[in-house]
């Protein structure tokens, strides 16, 4: 097609990300009005696809510029720890607790753990790190009698499945769900960023051998810093 006759806002963009093609992590984006002038559009045209670029993660905000974004974290579905999928990736990971308390389950979770509702269960909420930065927020609930010793020995900080499996438990499966939602106030806060930002959102339930449910798990990921993978076969 005539490039011409694209849309101006398409145009824009893949110009934009030429430039980004030549740019290396870190290195800051030219501004709103020098990207204006230089493609003679309005700057909010130019405002529009800086923000597509944001929200795919190949940009970010830095003080009050823009810079060049490191790739996405592309982490595998499987039934292993967060932990566990960053550090094959080469990335550092890390832990923020936000609660570790005793909660009643609702019914989602009571149906997910096979217990009756308002039984108290684990909570454990907890910001995730990679390189330092802030990618996710996991929400697990485990069942409190078979798990509740895990306070006296398990720093929460660390790989969760790493210590389950150190107290004997094999996993066996997990189902789990993936779908795209917005952040509340309370999440986008922890994960300092804005409600309008797209998230991914993995609920998942995992049993052992015995087909004994284990733990429910909700975990939000920011749509700018992660993507996720299979290997499909037939």
């Amino acid at each position: 097609m005539d490039a011409t006759r694209l849309p101006k806002a398409y145009r824009v963009r893949t110009e934009i990300e030429a430039i980004l093609h030549e740019l290396a992590e870190g290195d800051p984006v030219p501004s709103e009005r020098e990207l204006a002038a230089r493609f003679a559009v309005a700057r909010e045209t130019v405002r529009h696809a800086l923000r597509e670029l944001l929200v795919e993660g190949r940009i970010r905000r830095q003080g009050r510029g823009t810079v060049v974004s490191r790739p996405k974290l592309v982490q595998p579905l499987s039934l292993r720890s967060y932990t566990e999928g960053a550090i094959s990736l080469g990335r550092k990971p890390g832990r923020l607790v936000v609660g570790w308390t005793d909660v009643p389950a609702d019914a989602d979770t009571a149906a997910a753990l096979d217990i009756p509702e308002d039984t108290t269960v684990m909570h454990l909420e907890r910001i995730l790190l990679a390189d330092g930065e802030k990618i996710g927020l996991e929400s697990t609930f485990l069942p409190l009698d078979r798990f509740g010793h895990l306070r006296a020995t398990y720093d929460p900080t660390t790989s969760l499945y790493a210590a389950l499996r150190t107290a004997g438990v094999v996993f066996g499966s997990a189902l789990e769900r993936i779908e795209t939602v917005l952040a509340s106030p309370r999440e986008a806060a922890l994960l300092e960023c804005t409600t309008a930002l797209p998230m991914i959102l993995l609920n998942r339930r995992t049993v052992d051998t015995d087909d004994t449910p284990l733990e429910r798990v909700r975990s939000l990921y920011r749509g700018d810093r992660m993507a996720f993978e299979t290997r499909l076969r037939e």
